[in-house]
Parts: C-alpha cells; sequence; structure tokens
C-alpha cells in the first residue's frame, strides 16, 4: 500500500519533499510543512528538518518544540550556534537568518502557529522551558 503524505516523517519526509518540488510534504495533517537546513554546529554537515511553519508577513515563523521534551531540539541548538539557514517551501530554496522572538511578538506567533497545531500548547504545557517561536528571514 502506498504512503500517504499525512504518514511521512522524518527523513522519509525530506526526501518525498524534495522529489517532488514540496508536491508531496508540502500538506501534511491539516498543515503546511517546510525544509529547514542548519549546520551542525559539532559536525559542520547539514542536517535538514521538515517542520510546521506559518507565514508573517515575508517571513516564515517555527516551533522548536521537540514535543514537549525538556531540551530544544537539535536544529535550534544549531540555529543558536549558527543562524544563517536555508529553508524549502515548495521548489523554493531560501536563504534565511534566524531570531528567537520574545515578549509580544512571541505570544502573537505562538498563537498563529497554535491555530495551525494545537498541539503546540499542550507540549508547552509538558516541560517546564519556554518553547523557542523561531522568525526566519530571507538574507
Amino acid at each position: 500500500m502506498a504512503q500517504t503524505d499525512d504518514e511521512l516523517f522524518g527523513a522519509e519526509h525530506v526526501r518525498v519533499y524534495r522529489e517532488t518540488a514540496g508536491e508531496r510534504g508540502y500538506h501534511w495533517r491539516g498543515t503546511t510543512i517546510l525544509l529547514l537546513t542548519t549546520t551542525g554546529r559539532t559536525s559542520g554537515e547539514p542536517r535538514t528538518t521538515p517542520l510546521i511553519h506559518r507565514t508573517d508577513g515575508d517571513r516564515c515563523v517555527i516551533v522548536a518544540s521537540k514535543g514537549g521534551a525538556p531540551s530544544n531540539p537539535a536544529w535550534y541548538e544549531n540555529l543558536k550556534s549558527d543562524p544563517h539557514a536555508t529553508i524549502e517551501v515548495k521548489g523554493e530554496e531560501i536563504p534565511v537568518v534566524a531570531s528567537t522572538a520574545s515578549g509580544e511578538e512571541r505570544t502573537r506567533l505562538w498563537s498563529l502557529l497554535a491555530d495551525a497545531w494545537p498541539a503546540y500548547d499542550e507540549y508547552q504545557r509538558k516541560t517546564d522551558r519556554e518553547i523557542p517561536v523561531v522568525v526566519l528571514t530571507r538574507r
């Protein structure tokens, strides 16, 4: 039986997304996905992760939730080390610089993302850390 887009996960999601320029994998479980490629802070190797995103003007916004785990995801730690990254939105590769939202901007963007993926509110309740909201601005 063929895999549906909603079943895509991790490296398989990245592969299918790239092979189809986002025709498969961009729409996922009622939301939209971008591919974020960071530079590994230890390895120096490119690391690509499929992530739920929303747009805020000409910026993309993502959440470093890691499902509410007590630590940040590796991709977020990579961005803290080197905020220059690349995103793929459908077939377009876009160089970006990442920043972490704070204060009222974080609150507003969190609402935007939690509307798209309500589980983010549950993830926040599961952890003591404030889950970072990351803004990706085109370079």
